[in-house]
C-alpha cells in the first residue's frame, strides 16, 4: 500500500467487476485511484461465479458430446468424469485471467489496499486502522449467496454456489433450490456429469425473468435431458437423512437427494460496512442511487450488485466505467438497463435483450406490438449442431425492435448483434438489409428480421 493516508481523486471500496472497471477507467483518465479489496481482485465473477461456472458447463458439454458422438457417426465412449481434472482445468482458467487482471491493475498505477474496508466518513474508508480519503468514493462491495429461513449452509449436504464450485466428486443426486440463472446452470452442468438432478422453483416457471416462450423451451429441453423440475412449489422444510437430505415443498411433496444446492439469488453485501452510520439511503440492503449512480451522499457513487437491478458482471463493468467518467466530468450517457444483454449458459442457452413480449404489450399496448418467432429448425448451422430453439423478435408496429429472445446451443454468442439492434433502435427493415454469413446461427437473426419486415426467405410468414 502506497501513501495510505494521502487523499485520492477516487477511492473504490471493492475490487470486483464494478470496482476494478471503475479503477482502470479512472486511472486512464488521469485520476489518482485507491482500490480496497478484502479478498482477490476480480471478485465473485472471476473467482466464484461467471468464469468457473462456465468452465464447469463447458466440461459438461464435452462429456455430453462424448456420450452422443454416435449420432454424428463418431464412435467414442465416456469413461467417466474426473472432478480433480475438471477442477484443475477450471482453476487454470481462473488463474490465468487473475494474473492478467493483476498485471493490468499494476500497470495502471492503481494503489491497491488489501483488507476489509469500512466507511468511517463521507468519503473516507478505514482498513486495518488506516484511513484512506477520496475526493470521490465509489461503493462496489458486491453480493453474497442468499438462503431461506431454516436453511443453513453446512458446506457438505446444504451448499451454496461457491461450495458447489469446489466439490471433489460428482454427486449421485442433487436438489437445486431455485430455477433462476444460477440454479439452471448448475442443474445443467451436473446432469452432464451424470448427476440425477431435481430443480425446485417457487415461481410458475423456470428462468421466470425471461420471456415466457424461453421458459417453455428450456423446460421442454430439460424434460428431454431428464432434468427433473417442480415449479410453483415453494420450499417448506429441510430434513437431513442418513444418506443426504429430504426437502418438502408446498402441497406435501418431498424430494430426496445426496445434497441440496441453495440457489435462491444473491443479496447485496452492505451490512456492517458503516453505510447506515454515514446516512446512506438503503432499501432491503441495496444502495439507492439516481440514474447517474449517485447516492444521497455528496460525491459518493455505487455500482454493481449492490445497486437494485440485474446482478450481472457486465452491468458492473459498464457502471464502473460510467462512474469513473462522470467523476472525471465527461458527462457519459445514462445506461439503459433494458439495453444490457442477458445470457443463461445452461444447455440449451438462453440469450435475451430488451423487453419481453408481456412487458412490451404493457408498455406500448397489445395492438402496437408485433412478434415473430423464427424456429432454428430452418437454420442450417443449428441443424448441423443438432440444436433446437428459436429467435423471437418483439417489435413496435411501424417502429423499432424492442426485444430479442433466443434459445438454443451457442445463442449466447449471438447476443452481440442483438444488443446493437436494440441499442441502436433498429427497425426490422434496417437489419433485413444486412448480409449474414451462411451457414451460421447468426443467419437466424437475419431471417427473423426479414420475416418481421414482411419479406421472409427460409421462413413461413
Amino acid at each position: 500500500m502506497n501513501q495510505p493516508n494521502a487523499e485520492y481523486d477516487v477511492v473504490i471500496l471493492g475490487g470486483g467487476s464494478g470496482g476494478y472497471a471503475c479503477a482502470l477507467r479512472a486511472a486512464q483518465l488521469g485520476l489518482s485511484v485507491a482500490m480496497v479489496e478484502k479478498d482477490k481482485i476480480g471478485g465473485t465473477c472471476l473467482h466464484r461465479g461467471c468464469i468457473p461456472t462456465k468452465a464447469l458447463l463447458h466440461a459438461g458439454e464435452i462429456a455430453d458430446q462424448a456420450r452422443e458422438s454416435e449420432q454424428f457417426g463418431i464412435r467414442a465412449t465416456l469413461d467417466g468424469v474426473d472432478m480433480a481434472g475438471v477442477n484443475s482445468y477450471k482453476d487454470g482458467v481462473v488463474g490465468r485471467l487473475y494474473k492478467g487482471l493483476t498485471g493490468l491493475i499494476s500497470a495502471a498505477k492503481i494503489t491497491t489496499v488489501e483488507g476489509a474496508g469500512r466507511l468511517v466518513g463521507p468519503t473516507t474508508v478505514e482498513v486495518d486502522g488506516q484511513r484512506i480519503t477520496g475526493k470521490h468514493l465509489v461503493l462496489a462491495t458486491g453480493s453474497y449467496s442468499k438462503t431461506l429461513p431454516g436453511l443453513d449452509f453446512d458446506g457438505e449436504r446444504v451448499i451454496d454456489s461457491e461450495a458447489a464450485l469446489t466439490l471433489d466428486r460428482v454427486p449421485e443426486s442433487a436438489i437445486v433450490l431455485g430455477g433462476g440463472v444460477i440454479g439452471v446452470e448448475f442443474a445443467s452442468a451436473w446432469k452432464s456429469f451424470g448427476t440425477d438432478v431435481t430443480i425446485i422453483e417457487a415461481l410458475p416457471r423456470l428462468v421466470a425473468a425471461e420471456d415466457e416462450d424461453c421458459s417453455k423451451q428450456v423446460e421442454r429441453a430439460f424434460r428431454k435431458r431428464k432434468i427433473n423440475f417442480l415449479v410453483d412449489k415453494p420450499f417448506e422444510k429441510l430434513e437431513k437423512t442418513d444418506t443426504g437430505v429430504r426437502v418438502a415443498v408446498a402441497g406435501g411433496e418431498t424430494v430426496e437427494a445426496e445434497l441440496l444446492l441453495v440457489a435462491v439469488g444473491r443479496g447485496p453485501t452492505t451490512q456492517g460496512l458503516g453505510y447506515e452510520e454515514q446516512g446512506l439511503n438503503l432499501d432491503r440492503g441495496f444502495v439507492l442511487t439516481d440514474e447517474r449512480l449517485r447516492t444521497n451522499l455528496p460525491n459518493v457513487y455505487a455500482v454493481g450488485d449492490i445497486v437494485p437491478g440485474m446482478q450481472l458482471a457486465h452491468r458492473g463493468f459498464q457502471q464502473g466505467i460510467f462512474a469513473a467518467e462522470d467523476i472525471a466530468g465527461l458527462n457519459p450517457a445514462v445506461i439503459d438497463e433494458n439495453g444490457i444483454p442477458r445470457v443463461t449458459y445452461c444447455d440449451p442457452e438462453v440469450a435475451s435483450m430488451g423487453l419481453t413480449e408481456a412487458k412490451a404489450k404493457e408498455q406500448y399496448g397489445a395492438d402496437k406490438v408485433t412478434v415473430y418467432n423464427y424456429n432454428l429448425g430452418g437454420n442450417g448451422k443449428s441443424q448441423i449442431l443438432r440444436t433446437q430453439g428459436f429467435v423471437k423478435l418483439v417489435g413496435v408496429v411501424d417502429g423499432p425492435v424492442v426485444g430479442i429472445h433466443m434459445v438454443g446451443s451457442r445463442v449466447g454468442e449471438l447476443i452481440a448483434e442483438a444488443q446493437l439492434i436494440y441499442n441502436w433502435e433498429a427497425y426490422p427493415s434496417d437489419v433485413a438489409r444486412l448480409v449474414h454469413m451462411h451457414p451460421t446461427q447468426s443467419e437466424a437473426l437475419g431471417e427473423a428480421h426479414l420475416a418481421l419486415a414482411g419479406k421472409p426467405l427460409h421462413a413461413h410468414a
